[in-house]
């Protein structure tokens, strides 16, 4: 399950032989699942929901389908990046189950957004429109920028693993490519990689291992 063309070409490029449109507000359903499982038209078939509430549907959409299907249990794009990052064509089924199980608790996944509507975290008042910063689905910052609120949610999830890690960027289709970039530069205490998403909804997509 993918979102955003620059996603859509990170997923083809890691070898992905069927793409299902989702995201925060469009969960596919049961059958477009089991259509794309059939579509793919292997022996042996792996499914990345890449989120945590398409899960179940993929797993349903499993037992419909006539062939091998194994769900890994993906909850963000970034574990869905990461698990076919470790995918091998020459493995065998249980070996690339096992390798992208394990490759998904490698990866710290962050994203940035803003908020729909007024709330509150550990305290905090957070207003209709605020910048939030979140670490597997759970808000860690909160700001007025997209910048700085993204800068302090990388500096925080880079506290949290160690700064010998590897960062990539993955920039919304509201984010120029530049301001990206300058964002990156400012964050130096790790290797960083600048990608286009193209995604909605998210300013980044922050992936951390």
């Amino acid at each position: 399950v993918s979102v955003g063309s620059g996603i859509d070409e990170a997923f083809k490029s890691l070898g992905a032989d069927q793409l299902i449109s989702g995201g925060q507000t469009m969960n596919p359903s049961i059958d477009t699942i089991a259509q794309a499982i059939k579509k793919a038209n292997a022996r042996n078939v792996f499914v990345l929901p890449n989120n945590s509430n398409i899960i179940m549907a993929a797993q349903q959409a499993a037992e419909l389908s006539k062939c091998n299907v194994v769900v890994i249990p993906t909850k963000t794009i970034v574990q869905g990046i990461t698990a076919l990052m470790s995918f091998g064509l020459d493995s065998d089924v249980a070996s690339n189950n096992a390798a992208m199980e394990k490759a998904i608790t490698t990866v710290m996944s962050g994203s940035v957004t803003y908020a729909v509507r007024d709330t509150s975290f550990e305290g905090k008042t957070i207003a209709v429109n605020d910048i939030i910063g979140l670490v597997d689905g759970k808000i860690r910052t909160v700001g007025k920028d997209v910048a700085s609120t993204t800068e302090e949610l990388v500096d925080l999830m880079l506290d949290e693993h160690g700064t010998d890690a590897v960062v990539t960027l993955y920039f919304g289709a509201d984010v120029p490519e530049e301001e990206a970039a300058k964002l990156a530069s400012n964050l130096d205490e790790a290797d960083f990689i600048v990608q286009q998403g193209d995604q909605p909804l998210y300013y980044y997509y922050v992936s951390v291992e």
